[in-house]
């Protein structure tokens, strides 16, 4: 009976990355089923913060009622459409339409419908000043056009490798393999969003994951974070601190 509810749940829960889980160390309990948790945050709802709780480095990711965010939120079936680097002193950078650019915390939250921020557990202060450094010295260059179109395709082609009960090592070659052909390799000179944030931690010696910055949407940062199911292989699990701004209807997490 169990089996076949798990099948059950595979099959409606299609293009939906799953894992497999084992329960007790000892390797004597029966494995658990995981699919990707579609949430923006783990548990109730998530954690109220304010611009106090972040650290240099730390990650973004949100949301706007726009009908781009709507988009492309529609696509990756994800909540969130954009991602951008806490650079300290209530700042982020970020890749949008015009380029990279870098500006205040309080900006991005009153843009923004829904704010929250995750981080590297392992991240030093010296690796975090280089992610700095790294986006402050890319503030100005130009938004990756080309990249963020092919994004498009890519997204309904990669869903072949997400189906249900694929295991992790398959879909992350699969996955890999369709993006080496349709998105290339990453460019230093021109990024959007999350590409961004991604070669910031590759430059700063803490690759989050094995793929190329280039084939990451906001939606795949997402799914790197604890207890969820990433679609790439990652190298460590992102922490979740919590929400800046909770939806458009809550109270927001002033940065001023």
């Amino acid at each position: 009976m169990k089996i076949g509810i798990i099948v059950l749940l595979a099959v409606l829960c299609s293009a939906c990355a799953t894992g497999v889980q084992q329960e007790n160390t000892q390797g004597n309990a029966a494995p658990t089923l995981r699919f990707q948790n579609p949430a923006l945050a783990p548990g109730n709802g998530g954690r109220q913060i304010t611009w106090a709780d972040l650290q240099s480095g730390d990650i973004l990711l949100s949301a706007t009622n726009g009908v781009t965010s709507a988009g492309i939120r529609l696509v990756t079936l994800a909540p969130v459409s954009h991602a951008s680097l806490y650079i300290g002193n209530r700042e982020i950078v970020e890749a949008v339409g015009s380029g990279v650019r870098r500006r205040t915390l309080a900006a991005t939250l009153e843009e923004e419908a829904v704010v929250a921020a995750f981080r590297h557990p392992r991240l030093t202060p010296e690796q975090a000043e280089r992610v700095r450094a790294f986006a402050l010295e890319k503030v100005g260059s130009r938004y990756d056009h080309v990249g963020i179109m092919l994004q498009a395709p890519f997204s309904l082609e990669r869903k072949l490798c997400e189906l249900p009960l694929m295991p992790d090592a398959a879909r992350s070659a699969c996955l890999m393999g369709i993006a080496s052909i349709q998105l290339g390799t990453a460019s230093n000179d021109r990024f959007f969003c999350s590409q961004l944030v991604l070669e910031a931690y590759r430059q700063a010696g803490l690759p989050i994951t094995e793929a190329d910055p280039r084939w990451v949407s906001p939606a795949d940062i997402l799914h790197m974070r604890e207890g969820d199911v990433p679609s790439m292989k990652i190298h460590q699990a992102l922490l979740y601190v919590g929400h800046l701004k909770m939806s458009a209807e809550n109270t927001v997490a002033h940065a001023n």
